[in-house]
């Protein structure tokens, strides 16, 4: 018996690399994860048995971190939020939502923002402003006036090393674009991502972990999980960094930063401490959860 980590999955066989000696041994999960419906992903750590490079069995799935439906990944260490400036328009609420969703997941955001070069140079003081009220949040931003500087892309394959990375971003954002540049022998399809989205139950399709700049990075741009939140909203103050760390000094435990008195987030929203617009579409994202109406599943 061997460990190791799935690094590609295509059509019920999983290439695992090897904790050991590196190499790649093709192999099949064992019918009893079928019957727990336990499906191994890619970027799951696994003890597994080969007698040859292609003859092979999944044993066991180590616990995992965390997952992504898209791309169907495990154990996801960060996200680069690929962000448009322009065509599609920017939107904040839909960055928020983004980062939101990494964090529910437990994955650590970068956001790298693409098409500068569509924008007048107002327009980009505007987003270094923006791109100032990110970083003090906490996040790292990759933001340069000529798209894909060489200097933001060291900067971001200083971020891939010995990281397990995922690429997203709404279409049309350049996530393939951005790989391509950052990984030239890559040569990923662009403008075609919707269709690696397996919208077909039986479409093949490949998933892997790309070994980029001392990193993995899955292959597949993706992870539109931040179209539905499955939180409550209680809970999503829990999900803005900034107003996590400033809750403790809220006169009411289980505050949130609404209507009640002594709350700490709102005099530093009023201040200027915070961005207005976060605040914003929390105010916004909070009343949507509120209003979501129960699915209730029905019985088979």
């Amino acid at each position: 018996m061997s460990e190791g980590q799935i690094r590609q999955s295509l059509s019920g066989f999983y290439d695992v690399a090897d904790d050991q000696d590196g190499k790649i041994y093709r192999t099949r999960a064992r019918g009893n994860f079928r019957k727990r419906k336990i499906t191994p992903l890619v970027g799951d750590h696994v003890t597994y048995e080969s007698s040859t490079a292609t003859e092979g069995y999944i044993l066991a799935i180590h616990p995992r971190r965390n997952s992504l439906v898209r791309p169907p990944v495990a154990n996801v260490d960060q996200g680069v939020v690929a962000s448009a400036v322009a065509q599609p328009e920017f939107s904040t609420n839909l960055l928020d939502r983004q980062l939101i969703a990494l964090e529910v997941a437990n994955i650590d955001p970068i956001i790298y923002f693409t098409k500068t070069d569509l924008i007048s140079d107002d327009q980009f003081a505007k987003f270094e402003t923006l791109a100032q009220g990110y970083r003090s949040i906490g996040y790292p931003v990759l933001l340069s006036r000529e798209p894909f500087s060489p200097n933001g892309l060291a900067d971001l394959k200083r971020h891939f090393k010995g990281k397990e990375t995922v690429i997203m971003g709404q279409t049309g954002a350049g996530k393939s674009t951005l790989l391509n540049h950052v990984s030239p022998d890559l040569n990923l399809a662009t403008g075609e991502i919707s269709t690696a989205l397996n919208r077909g139950r039986h479409t093949t399709r490949k998933v892997g972990l790309l070994e980029i700049a001392d990193g993995l990075v899955a292959d597949t741009p993706g992870f539109s999980s931040y179209e539905t939140l499955d939180i409550e909203a209680k809970d999503l103050a829990d999900y803005f960094p900034e107003f996590r760390r400033a809750a403790v000094d809220c006169k009411f435990r289980g505050c949130v930063h609404i209507n009640e008195p002594g709350c700490a987030v709102k005099p530093l929203v009023a201040d200027g401490t915070f961005m207005q617009s976060r605040y914003d579409n929390y105010l916004q994202l909070y009343q949507l959860i509120k209003d979501k109406k129960p699915v209730y599943k029905k019985k088979k």
